[in-house]
């Protein structure tokens, strides 16, 4: 049974995920929206995505005008997940840091290597 929890709440919670974020990483975010939906329609227990190009891909003679990256965050599949308001709270954290490093070009083996798989 999923935690029940109002969409406000949840995006408060996005929130203060992203206020993690040491203030010298953050400062280098730019054009990258976050997105709070229920659920990825290609799967329906994942729990984050980022789309876009990272930054160490970025070739910057071609990339003026780019549309923002986006980070997505799917609360219906980390609702159904976990099992307390707690569980929840450390659940987005965890998303979305591991999203905001894909945007900083760490891939999931080296995101597993430093506990954030």
């Amino acid at each position: 049974m999923p935690v029940p929890m109002s969409e406000d709440r949840f995006e408060e919670l996005v929130g203060d995920a992203l206020d993690l974020i040491p203030p010298e990483l953050s400062q280098a975010i730019d054009n990258v929206v976050v997105l709070i939906e229920p659920r990825s329609d290609e799967d329906p227990h994942l729990l984050g995505l980022y789309h876009g190009i990272a930054l160490t891909d970025r070739d910057y003679s071609h990339y003026g005008g780019a549309l923002p990256d986006t980070i997505t965050i799917y609360r219906d599949a980390i609702l159904e997940m976990c099992r307390s308001e707690e569980e929840v709270v450390e659940e987005v954290a965890i998303t979305v840091i591991h999203e905001i490093a894909h945007y900083f070009g760490i891939d999931d083996e080296r995101l597993h290597q430093l506990g954030w798989g």
